[in-house]
Order: structure tokens, then C-alpha cells, then sequence
């Protein structure tokens, strides 16, 4: 039940840190056709995972709780793969191929890159 919770609540806190970080990156970017906010929000997820990831094999933070709480809870609820497909889908449908093709592309690139840069911050080996 504790491992629930810990999850639950990571994931909460996650949730609210997407929404609000979403909101700010929509309202600078009003009238854009390219999907921002979810683009940012992936981004930054990988590279904090990959902080974070870092920190677990370098040195061997974190106990197993903890791990439960930020990898499945906080970051689960942060990074928004699903909506990310669902943009992609939509984006298809009214085709707009170029973009969507655009933003897969980015989307896979840049978070792999996001994700090694954010390994490499703390960890010396790749």
C-alpha cells in the first residue's frame, strides 16, 4: 500500500507540474501549429530522468521508495508520451504529414539527446 501511495502522490505532483509548465509554454508560444508545449514538456522530462538515472548508477541514490516515487510517480505524471501520440494523430488526420514527420522526428532525437545530456551532467561514463 505504501509503494501505492508513493506512486500516487509522485504522480499527482507530476500531473500539476506538466499542467502548469504546459500552460506557461502554450501562452508563449500562442498560434503556433507545432506542438510546444508537449515537445518542451517531453524534453524536459527525459532530461531530468536522465539526471536522475545518472545519479542512480553513478553513485547509487535513492533507495527503492524513492525510485518508485520519481521514476513511475513524478515522472510518469510529468512526461506526456500519450498526448504526444495523440497530436501526432490528430496533426496525420488533417494532413499535416510534414509536421507531424517534424515533430516524431524531433520528438525521438531531441529527448534520446535531452535523456544522454542529462545521464552525462552527472555520470562520467555514457
Amino acid at each position: 500500500m505504501k509503494q501505492l501511495l508513493l506512486i500516487a502522490s509522485g504522480g499527482a505532483a507530476g500531473s500539476v507540474a506538466r499542467y502548469l509548465l504546459s500552460g506557461w509554454v502554450l501562452h508563449h508560444a500562442a498560434g503556433w501549429r507545432f506542438p510546444l508545449a508537449t515537445f518542451t514538456i517531453n524534453l524536459t522530462g527525459c532530461l531530468i530522468v536522465g539526471m536522475l538515472g545518472a545519479l542512480v548508477v553513478k553513485h547509487g541514490f535513492f533507495s527503492a521508495e524513492t525510485r518508485l516515487f520519481l521514476f513511475t510517480g513524478i515522472a510518469g505524471g510529468f512526461t506526456t508520451f500519450s498526448a504526444f501520440s495523440l497530436e501526432t494523430f490528430y496533426l496525420l488526420r488533417q494532413g499535416e504529414i510534414p509536421i507531424a514527420a517534424g515533430y516524431v522526428l524531433a520528438s525521438v532525437v531531441a529527448g534520446l539527446l535531452a535523456l544522454w545530456l542529462g545521464f552525462s551532467m552527472i555520470s562520467d561514463r555514457f
